[in-house]
């Protein structure tokens, strides 16, 4: 579902946002400013962890180097997969 981000500064906006929700399908998120951004996330049943700068990634340079891989053709194969 495509997402849009709404700023306002009255809060009767979004009020007026929920009662508009009711009539035209639509879901209001609305996160914490002080809230961490990166959580982990479960999509379609898997988990999604939020990267950390700490990981070694030394040992998948070994694997992928040699494959001759490029991001541009992955993702054209992966969209005619389907």
């Amino acid at each position: 579902m495509p997402e849009i981000v709404i700023q306002y500064q009255n809060s009767k906006t979004l009020h007026l946002l929920k009662d508009l929700s009711k009539y035209f399908d639509f879901a209001i998120r609305w996160h914490d400013q002080n809230q961490k951004e990166e959580q982990e996330q479960i999509i379609n049943g898997v988990t999604f962890i939020p990267p950390d700068e700490t990981i070694d990634i030394s040992n998948l340079t070994k694997i992928f180097s040699s494959r001759n891989l490029d991001a541009k053709n992955l993702r054209r194969e992966a969209w005619q997969r389907g």
